[in-house]
């Protein structure tokens, strides 16, 4: 089992603005309402050394929207464990982990819209991530996301 698996089971994300894959692939990301999917998907890093140096850097994640995809899973957005920490995620039909993202200064995530595979997550203080459901790290094209707050 993957060390995200293992985090994901009890509900749990690290403190660390990345994407998270359940095959265990992570990256950092950038809040950026300059691109039009309002992030940047940056390099890959082993979760779990990062975790080996501090297990203790997690943050329990709790849902604040949901959107069923039917057979094709459930997008869920929502909070962590301090005001400022908020997640996005696709999960299985059965509510396994697909891929995370975790931001620790967006504010938790209360909206979701779908259009066709991509889906616009917004946030209590305004920030607006577009992401292909399929593969968050697809860039997106168009205008870029603007924070409203």
């Amino acid at each position: 089992m993957t060390e995200i698996k293992r985090l994901w089971e009890d509900f749990q994300l690290p403190i660390r603005d990345a994407l998270h894959f359940a095959d265990g692939h992570s990256c950092d990301v950038a809040l950026d309402s300059d691109v039009p999917s309002g992030l940047m998907v940056l390099g890959p890093f082993g979760l779990a050394e990062t975790l080996e140096s501090d297990p203790s850097w997690v943050s329990s994640v709790d849902g604040l929207t949901a959107m069923d995809l039917g057979s094709r899973g459930l997008l869920w957005g929502g909070e962590g464990s301090y005001g400022s920490e908020g997640f996005i995620a696709r999960l299985t039909a059965d509510r396994a982990l697909v891929w995370a993202i975790f931001f620790m200064e967006s504010n938790p995530f209360d909206r979701i819209q779908l259009s066709g595979n991509l889906a616009t997550f917004s946030s209590t203080s305004g920030f607006e991530i577009t992401v292909d459901i399929d593969d968050p790290r697809t860039p997106i094209s168009g205008p870029a996301s603007n924070q409203t707050a």
